[in-house]
């Protein structure tokens, strides 16, 4: 089970941007996290991805896995608030994001869970954008400093530091 106080460094209180300097223990931290979903969800999770910037090596990241949880209907996301609550787990509705039920993981966050449709728009923007980052190191760098630029400045919200960073995002994950 992922907690703040781990080999892996994860957790980030609400209000805070803090990037962290990349884990290479983040994937085995996920792989671990995936397969207790995995059980607690059954069959109508058709698949579990590790994406955002702890998916990235070398990527400085905020101190949360993020993860996407497939399904065949969006609604399948309501379903997943009792079973994901026993392994730890608070809804916390679509936080302004269309097509998405979100879902974390401790009071400072370790775990975002994201169920979307899986192979539908929000599951295929969010890989493509980050296999892009995996892949080109001058997008990876561009976006870095990005980040650093929005998490240095202490009066943005976490919701304003997310904002910030929706162009460059939309705009690295448009299909070729």
């Amino acid at each position: 089970m992922i907690e703040a106080t781990n080999p892996y460094g994860l957790g980030l209180e609400q209000d805070s941007n803090r990037l962290a300097e990349p884990n290479p223990l983040w994937p085995h931290a996920f792989a671990q996290e995936a397969d207790r979903i995995r059980t607690a969800l059954g069959d109508k999770a058709l698949a579990i991805e590790h994406y955002g910037s702890t998916s990235v090596p070398g990527l400085r990241a905020k101190p949360i896995i993020d993860l996407q949880i497939g399904v065949a209907d969006i609604n399948h996301g309501l379903l997943f608030i009792e079973p994901m609550a026993r392994i730890g787990y608070d809804y916390a509705g679509d936080q302004g994001i269309p097509e998405h039920h979100i879902f974390g993981k401790g009071r400072a966050r370790t775990v975002l869970a994201h169920v979307v449709v899986y192979q539908g728009d929000q599951w295929i923007r969010c890989l493509r954008f980050r296999d892009r980052l995996r892949s080109d190191a001058n997008l990876r760098r561009a976006y870095q400093a990005l980040k650093q630029r929005l998490s240095g400045d202490p009066a943005l919200s976490r919701a304003a530091y997310t904002e910030g960073k929706s162009s460059f995002i939309r705009h690295a994950s448009e299909p070729p």
